[in-house]
This record gives structure tokens, C-alpha cells and sequence, in this order.
């Protein structure tokens, strides 16, 4: 237990130390703004996803990171977690911080000078995503794959959105007795 004058900077000092490796990449680092805590968590069984670190509305992985793993020169994914592209995130701390779906997302935050709603004019579809618009320097992290905001285990699904709904046989049999009475 402690107090600190500035939290602000003692939570950007922690993080860049988690990305520099001098902590520990699983440690979590929480700031509750309500609370008026600092919270840091290092229990083991947490459960951490992978999300690609933004920095001035721009990703830290480059195609460089990329190439050095697709052509197998030593390089590997402790390596991203090192040069600190890649951030371990629990559930705690991703309460905490602005995750965007796509590197798109950023790109078109960047080329918005405010913040609007808007839709492909293209194709009206009812259906299609609503994209919000948010500032690029909002954003702190990014999500590897859309998929993976499912989770490791659920983004191996095939088209999980696609799955039929299933339903009881008594709702057939309801479905089938049910008598149509005029009005």
C-alpha cells in the first residue's frame, strides 16, 4: 500500500517496463480511476490474450517483424513480446485500455479529423457494421484478428457467427399443434 503524486506517469513507467521486459510480460497493471487505486497483478492461472501495441495512432510491428519470422532467422513470437509489438493483456486490463478490431480501423482513424458515424454509401445493407470513427490517438492496442476477440479456443471454430440456432422438439410440437384462430 502506498500513495503516489503522480499515477498517471507511475502507470506509463510500469508499462514500459513491461514492454521492455524489466517486468515480467504477464504482469497486469490496472488503473482504477473511480477507485483511486493502482492495482498490479502477477497471480498465476490468469488468463492473457495477445493484442498488437499502438503508439501515436500507428502499429509497432512492422513488415520487418514479419519477415524475420516467415523467413525463420531466429526469430520468434517471445521476440514480439520482447521488441514489445505484442502485449499480453488479461480481462482486467483490458477494461482499462482502447482496442481496435482492424489496422483499417486505424487507418481510417487517422485520415477523420473528428469523430462521426457513418456507413458504406455503396451497399445499403441494414446488416453491414457500423464503424465508429474515434480519434487515432485514442486507440492503444489493436486486435491481432477480429477472430480473436472470441478468444483462443472459440476463434477455431469455423464461422461461428454462421451456426444454426438450435431449438427443442416441444417447440416443433407447439409449432405444428398450434391452431390458427380467425379474427
Amino acid at each position: 500500500m502506498g500513495v503516489h503524486r503522480d499515477p498517471a506517469a507511475l502507470v506509463r513507467t510500469l508499462k514500459k517496463l513491461r514492454r521492455n521486459e524489466d517486468l515480467n510480460p504477464e504482469v497486469s497493471v490496472v488503473r482504477d480511476i473511480r477507485e483511486k487505486e493502482l492495482r498490479i497483478y502477477t497471480d498465476s492461472g490468469r488468463v492473457c490474450r495477445p493484442l498488437f501495441v499502438v503508439n501515436d495512432g500507428k502499429l509497432l510491428i512492422q513488415k520487418e517483424h514479419v519477415m524475420k519470422i516467415a523467413e525463420k532467422q531466429g526469430y520468434a513470437w517471445s521476440d514480439l513480446i520482447h521488441d514489445g509489438v505484442i502485449e499480453l493483456l488479461d480481462a482486467e486490463e483490458e477494461e482499462t485500455v482502447m482496442i481496435c478490431m482492424s489496422p483499417e480501423d486505424l487507418e481510417a482513424a487517422r485520415t477523420q479529423a473528428d469523430t462521426q458515424y457513418h456507413t458504406e454509401l455503396a451497399a445499403p445493407d441494414p446488416a453491414q457494421r457500423v464503424k465508429t470513427i474515434v480519434k487515432a490517438h485514442a486507440w492503444s492496442h489493436c486486435e491481432i484478428h477480429p477472430s480473436m476477440i472470441l478468444g483462443v479456443c472459440a476463434s477455431i471454430i469455423p464461422f461461428p457467427d454462421h451456426n444454426q440456432v438450435s431449438y427443442s422438439p416441444s417447440l416443433r410440437t407447439d409449432l405444428l399443434t398450434a391452431r390458427i384462430v380467425p379474427s
